[in-house]
């Protein structure tokens, strides 16, 4: 069992970081190598917690480049050799059994490139951490779900730009070999840039449009800590909305033949993003702030321009 590997970013979160390490090391399914690549490097605190864990496992640190997580993710997979990958956050706890549910996926099917998992919310106590849950939709269901171009393709006017029914990065896992004809994830996507997020839904998007199946798996597991505070939540939300946008940007640069079919789906796209019963309006918790949907919506309007700025950015430091 040396087939998989795990790639934790992280970033001043040390004492998270350990909880999640522990719960790697403890897996059914061994990972071959675990990752952790440190996006804010210099510092002592994660390079001793890494330290400590290697004493129990495969366990090696990697300093990063500060440039965000889609670049982090990046740094890790040139560290790893094993032909299927998984990404969790340094917030999460895994299942005992995450990696082998994940690993057993990736055999349901032909062609699977890609594996989500279940988020599930490690406690559910301040009315923010409850608002986040209804808003995000972390947790796809308990039904086995696999994806694709053709007889797995739901009835979705939007799919598969719709990318976050799909799963989310805190738990999701790749072929080496898709990684690589991808070109890994884009370094102007993600926590830690301008874009703010979008780097899971990207790669999300390509495995689909480039025809390889997409297998979500609700056995799957990991636990994900939810901010507590209000003042997080609202940074979240924003940067949400930011990302959403930045993503679908992302999609339109690169494949610009979208254009003509996002204005051809435009009204479902309203609908979608200000329907009070659609999917995404429908799940939000009774009493969720008017605040909270005004800051996504302003942050949908700001996505194009940061993942432009993003873009630049990127290309400047190449």
């Amino acid at each position: 069992m040396n087939d998989v590997a795990v790639i934790v970013a992280t970033h001043h979160r040390p004492n998270e970081l350990e909880e999640c390490l522990r719960s790697l090391l403890a897996q059914s399914y061994p990972a071959a190598e675990i990752v952790v690549v440190d996006d804010a490097p210099g510092g002592d605190l994660t390079p001793a917690v890494v330290a400590r864990c290697a004493a129990h496992g495969p366990v090696r640190y990697v300093a990063g480049k500060g440039a965000g997580l889609a670049a982090a993710h990046n740094v890790g997979l040139r560290h790893v050799t094993s032909p299927l990958i998984a990404f969790t956050d340094d917030d999460v706890l895994a299942d005992r059994q995450w990696l082998a549910h994940l690993v057993t996926a990736f055999g349901s099917a032909n062609d699977v490139a890609c594996v989500t998992g279940r988020i599930m919310p490690r406690e559910l106590i301040t009315d923010a951490q409850i608002m986040l849950e209804g808003y995000a939709a972390f947790n796809k269901g308990p039904t086995t779900r696999v994806f694709d171009l053709d007889a797995n393709r739901p009835d979705d006017a939007l799919y598969p730009l719709t990318a976050g029914r799909f799963g989310s990065g805190a738990n999701m896992a790749f072929t080496r070999s898709v990684l690589q004809e991808l070109g890994g994830f884009d370094p102007a996507l993600g926590a830690g840039t301008r874009a703010r997020g979008g780097d899971d839904l990207a790669a999300f998007f390509e495995v689909i449009q480039r025809g390889h199946r997409l297998v979500y798996e609700p056995q799957a597991v990991v636990l994900h800590r939810h901010a507590e505070e209000v003042a997080s939540l609202r940074r979240q939300v924003y940067g949400y909305g930011v990302g959403a946008t930045a993503y679908l940007t992302k999609c339109v640069l690169d494949r610009p033949a979208l254009v003509s079919m996002l204005a051809s789906r435009l009204p479902s796209a309203l609908a979608h993003l200000f329907a009070a019963n659609s999917p995404k309006n429908a799940r939000l918790p009774s009493g969720y702030p008017r605040e909270l949907v005004r800051l996504e919506r302003m942050g949908m309007l700001v996505g194009p321009f940061a993942y432009l700025a993003s873009r630049r950015q990127v290309a400047r430091r190449r």
